[in-house]
Formats: C-alpha cells, structure tokens, sequence
C-alpha cells in the first residue's frame, strides 16, 4: 500500500513507518521538517508539510491509499493544533480522493470508569490535561465524518520505547489494564497494532485501544 504519514518525525510516527517499511508498503513521511525524520529506505521519501492546511494535504496525499497521522504539538505548538489538524485532514483526504484515515489518538478520551474520561481521574498528570482535551476535541470531530472511513487508536495510559513483543490486547473506549492495574503499551507494539489496521480494517469509524 501507498501511505502518506503525517508526524513522521515524531517518536511514535518514526515507529510506524518502519513498521510499515518493513511489511513492504510505500511511505511518504511527511513533517515541518523533513530532514528531523531519521530513516533512509528505498521506498520512503521525506516531505515537508504543515498538517494544518488543507490544500497541503491533499497534494501530500494524491496517490495514496490511505492517510495517516501521528502528529502532536511540538515546537511550541498549542495543543489546539490537533483540532486544525483533524478538520484539515478531513478535508485534504477528500480532495484527494483519499477513502481511509487511520490517526493516532490520545488515551485521555478513553473511560477509566462508566461515565468518567481518563482525563478526569485524580491521578492524570495535570500537565497532560491541555493535550488530552484537545485530542478529546480532534475526536469528536472525527466522530462527525460520516463519508471518510476513519479509524482512531488511542494508546494505553503509558506508552514508551520498548520492545517489540507482537502480544498485546485490544479494546474499545474503556481503558485497558493488566492484573497490576497498569495500563502500558511499548511504541513499538503500538505501531504493530497501528499498521495491522491499515493492512485488515477492523474498526471502521471507531476508536480503540491498545495495551498489555
């Protein structure tokens, strides 16, 4: 497959287009600064690109089978770039003529409990809040797209280097813990469960989670 990935640079986004690389598919990574991302492969080219714009998106995209995301505040950014970016991908995959969106989400928008958001436990770093509300936001937006089929994986409640283990588990909304009550999940794993969905779509339209 074809894939245009924003946020390439990215701790996250590096993961994904080497996982996606090394299953053979096509990338074009796409950052504000392209010479931030630190592969080299035959099939990946570099791009620079503001996220934010739609007309910047759908050029990126033209050609692609589908456009994914792992963008972030960075730089300086204020975490309200996740909403710009969430309606400029919207629109530039359309004008592409782009079916697919895959995202990489936040984990604050899932349940910790019936009725109450990650984000709103007492235990959420409160550093955290101004980004987990503005992915909070981006998803509703994407929860309003009814033409794009879009897909949202928010992480687990920890996520870090690691290894590439290949076990973990799936789930929707809910937060999903281990029998410790951690919720954790390696960059590397998260970028398996990331690219599976691209290659075998299993949640069209919807949100899930992954974890240990």
């Amino acid at each position: 497959m074809k894939i245009v990935l924003f946020g390439a640079s990215g701790r996250i986004g590096q993961r994904i287009a080497q996982e996606a690389l090394d299953r053979g598919h096509t990338v074009t990574a796409v950052a504000r600064a392209p010479e931030a991302v630190p592969l080299q492969h035959e099939r990946l080219t570099a791009q620079a690109g503001d996220v934010r714009d739609p007309a910047v998106v759908a050029q990126m995209a033209a050609g692609h089978d589908i456009v994914a995301s792992a963008v972030g505040p960075s730089g300086g950014q204020s975490p309200q770039m996740l909403v710009e970016a969430a309606h400029a991908l919207i629109a530039g995959a359309k004008s592409a003529g782009v079916a697919r969106l895959m995202i990489v989400g936040g984990a604050g928008s899932l349940e910790a409990a019936p009725g109450q958001l990650l984000l709103d436990t007492p235990t959420f770093n409160p550093a955290w809040r101004p980004g987990a509300l503005a992915h909070l936001e981006a998803l509703k937006v994407y929860r309003a797209e009814q033409a794009l089929e879009w897909t949202y994986l928010s992480p687990a409640d920890q996520i870090f280097p690691g290894e590439r283990t290949g076990h973990f588990r799936l789930g929707g909304d809910q937060v999903l813990r281990d029998t410790s009550g951690a919720s954790r999940i390696s960059m590397e794993d998260f970028a398996i469960a990331f690219v599976d969905e691209i290659e075998s779509p299993r949640f069209p339209r919807q949100r899930f989670t992954v974890a240990y």
